[in-house]
């Protein structure tokens, strides 16, 4: 006997729609072929895909991390380390009353 899905499994799609290097859409992490056949699916692969797609995005904020941590053990150039510091570059922002 199978269970009865309660819910629809919407796509993962979020609408930013551009493909990797490596051919993964930069909005949702799927693959060329889990995006073209989402609608031929059923809820058991559904499921699998966005497993993979929670798993790809935690190894992208892993290695985020990672990238960031060995950069700020260099030391910081003209004397910085230690320093909080701005962004040079932003624009101000004036609140106006």
């Amino acid at each position: 006997m199978e269970q009865i899905e309660l819910f629809y499994i919407e796509s993962p799609c979020r609408g930013i729609c551009q493909s990797s290097s490596k051919g993964y859409c930069k909005g949702c992490l799927r693959s060329r072929e889990e995006r073209f056949h989402w609608h031929e699916f059923n809820e058991v692969q559904k499921r699998q895909v966005i497993q993979l797609c929670r798993s790809r995005w935690q190894r992208i904020i892993k290695a985020k991390q990672e990238r960031q941590q060995a950069t700020s053990d260099k030391d910081l150039p003209y004397g910085m380390e230690g320093e909080d510091i701005q962004d040079l570059f932003a624009t101000p922002v004036s609140s106006q009353d």
